[in-house]
């Protein structure tokens, strides 16, 4: 039987009711018990949810983003000079970061479901932690091209294992402005990651290249925050250690009837390979290809597209904050009215038709000469 068929109508009623219900819930031991719902305690228990799960995961995907495009403000410090790279040899090692990705990332997803993403994410997030340190003992092509393959492999699912993690707390119309609050961190850590250049490269009285500096201490921050996340995240809602038994048993209530997914499911292989049975499934790849492009050449390549303004190596990175910044606030615009309204679509199209315009703007004008029209089209782009 179907987990939700085993809850009877008034009680799935109850999921979305503004009054206040008793409901007979299904406990963790396999047990029932009789609770009180009401509007007050279901918006208790998101708030700690929000105030105690969401901080940490954008923090950990905010380290996840330093760490994957922080390549292009050490390229503005003379990452090139210091390695002799020529030709295409810095573009091959950006898109090399993709195959292991690409590759690693669905056993890795496997595994987060086996054995929790509340320990396999920490774990990931501590070995991308190594190889970004490990990046400052580079000395040439083969060696950077190296630890970029290993970076690519310890990445490869953490965002949607933190998004398989975040349907195991919320109820499906909770969850596009918590994604978005977790994924503008992505917006915040480029916005961070030129502030952060900025100041690292004012070190001027060190040995090793400017550059270096700031792989030690994106490195050193990644490793020291994944430790204290393998400590803190709880395996689930129904799990979560700063909840009471009352809290945890209507956490597990809620997951049970309307949850994106399964609450304590066992992973089956057949079952998640159905998926690709679902035509839905092959549009929404599509997307997810179309979107991948603007949204991996802006990440990468925005410190380059403003270093076209003819600013300075610091300049350079400072100007990348504003538009990054902006690209976080009109993404939680979108999520949140796409919440408030039910609706999905004209929110994905609006994002998409905003970045389109950016870099339909920037590659019509002569960006030498149109110094401000640029900089304002890397505010549509993001």
């Amino acid at each position: 039987m179907d987990h939700k068929e085993s809850f009877m109508v008034d009680e799935e009623n109850s999921a979305t009711s503004k009054e206040p219900a008793q409901v007979t819930v299904s406990t963790n031991d396999g047990g029932t018990k009789t609770v009180l719902l009401t509007p007050a305690a279901d918006r208790a228990l998101i708030w700690k949810f929000d105030l105690r799960i969401l901080p940490v995961l954008a923090c950990m995907y905010l380290f996840n983003s330093l760490d994957k495009s922080n390549l292009g403000n050490a390229k503005t410090a003379g990452l090139e000079k210091t390695l002799g790279l020529k030709g295409n040899q810095y573009n091959i090692i950006l898109s090399v970061f993709f195959v292991p990705y690409v590759l690693t990332a669905p056993f890795l997803g496997i595994l987060g479901k086996k054995l929790g993403p509340n320990r396999v994410l920490p774990c990931m997030m501590f070995s991308f932690g190594c190889f970004t340190v490990l990046v400052t003992s580079v000395m040439n092509f083969g060696g950077l091209m190296t630890i970029r393959w290993f970076l690519g492999m310890s990445e490869s699912a953490f965002f949607p294992l933190v998004i398989y993690y975040l349907t195991t707390f919320y109820r499906r119309d909770e969850l596009a402005r918590r994604l978005a609050l977790f994924y503008a961190a992505q917006s915040i850590a480029s916005a961070f990651s030129g502030l952060l250049a900025f100041g690292v490269f004012q070190i001027k009285t060190g040995s090793l290249a400017d550059w270096r500096y700031l792989f030690i201490v994106e490195g050193c921050c990644t490793i020291t925050f994944s430790v204290f996340a393998f400590w803190y995240l709880p395996q689930s809602a129904s799990h979560a250690h700063f909840l009471s038994q009352e809290e945890k048993d209507i956490a597990y209530h809620r997951m049970q009837t309307d949850s994106s997914s399964i609450v304590n499911e066992k992973f089956n292989l057949k079952d998640s390979l159905a998926i690709f049975k679902q035509p839905t499934s092959w549009l929404i790849l599509g997307i997810e290809i179309c979107l991948s492009v603007p949204l991996q050449s802006v990440q990468l390549f925005l410190p380059q597209i403003i270093g076209r303004l003819g600013f300075g190596t610091v300049k350079t990175n400072l100007y990348t904050v504003a538009p990054n910044v902006s690209g976080a606030v009109m993404l939680l615009v979108l999520a949140f009215a796409s919440d408030l309204t039910r609706l999905r679509f004209p929110f994905v199209a609006a994002g998409f038709l905003c970045t389109f315009i950016g870099f339909c703007i920037y590659v019509a004008i002569d960006v030498e000469s149109q110094l401000h029209v640029a900089y304002f089209a890397s505010f549509m782009m993001t």
